[in-house]
């Protein structure tokens, strides 16, 4: 399109920006048309809008398919940068009074994966709100919150029925298998697995899937952090079961033309203490909402 000088004093409605986020991280207007609840030619008129103001565009359409342009990507950051800001100052001004402790629980590996991200935003947005973080394994966690130990608990369950009651699913994803970039472990019989310690849903799923088709395996390494169990795949001395999500290079990811069975998703759990004071209802619903966007970055991701 023709681009043109944008005006000084230009002010863009944070609508346009939204629109903008969830096509960028979807790249497919009529996934974002479906998300947003607009039809696909207002999004479309949006988006027109929003590179006219602008005067470059922000999208490429090459067939069916859709792109970021240089200019997009460089307006990406500023509009998830603005939607935080916005989302701050909304949440400071309509829970002004909310201040106490919440004493929350999550599964060790969460401390580094979303934690830092979670509780960052949450105290910009709470700063009366003190979160007192517990890592400890699914079961512990349930546990302690028997017991009155703890307010609010994240935790993963392989199915429905692992639940329990009163859980609420906030993310879901596949478990994969997972070993080192040309390495030869999955080739090994029986296959040596990396996992956590006994309980753990993903060991349990990983079991399953083997079980079910006959595959023979050995608990080769055992750790209760994934690092220790991650350590044994950059050695290509096992194979592990992990989230979709978190693999990376030099890792990969391992399936059927590996001669390994799919293992299926798993579920993220939030669990709040009966009779939650408006300190731990906020944080829950800051979780909650982290998860959501997370969910549709990874959509977008694998669209």
């Amino acid at each position: 399109m023709e681009q043109t000088s944008t005006q000084s004093g230009t002010l863009i409605d944070i609508e346009l920006y939204q629109t903008f986020l969830v096509i960028a991280e979807t790249l497919s207007f009529s996934k974002a048309s479906d998300l947003i609840g607009r039809t696909p030619s207002a999004v479309s008129m949006q988006m027109k809008k929003l590179e006219g103001m602008l005067g470059v565009s922000v999208f490429a359409r090459e067939g069916r398919t859709v792109r970021l342009t240089s200019e997009g990507e460089a307006l990406l950051g500023y509009a998830r940068r603005i939607l935080n800001l916005n989302e701050e100052a909304v949440s400071l001004f309509k829970s002004p009074d909310v201040e106490g402790e919440v004493r929350f629980g999550a599964p060790s590996d969460f401390g580094t994966r979303f934690l830092p991200t979670f509780l960052s935003r949450f105290a910009r947005s709470h700063p009366g709100v003190n979160v007192d973080v517990h890592l400890d394994g699914s079961p512990q966690l349930l546990s302690e919150m028997k017991l009155g130990e703890l307010d609010l608990v994240l935790y993963t369950a392989r199915s429905d029925s692992d639940l329990g009651k009163g859980g609420e699913i906030v993310f879901t994803e596949p478990l994969v298998w997972v070993g080192l970039e040309g390495g030869i472990s999955y080739e090994r019989d029986p296959l040596p697995l990396a996992v956590s310690t006994s309980g753990c849903p993903w060991r349990r799923a990983a079991r399953n899937a083997l079980d079910e088709t006959q595959r023979s395996y050995r608990i080769s390494y055992t750790s209760f952090h994934s690092a220790g169990q991650e350590a044994a795949l950059l050695a290509d001395l096992a194979v592990a079961p992990f989230p979709a999500s978190v693999v990376e290079a030099p890792l990969q990811v391992l399936d059927e033309r590996h001669g390994l069975p799919d293992i299926g998703n798993y579920h993220i759990i939030m669990k709040q203490r009966p009779g939650a004071r408006k300190a731990t209802r906020a944080f829950a619903e800051h979780v909650a909402e982290c998860f959501r966007e997370m969910a549709l970055g990874i959509a977008g991701a694998t669209a």
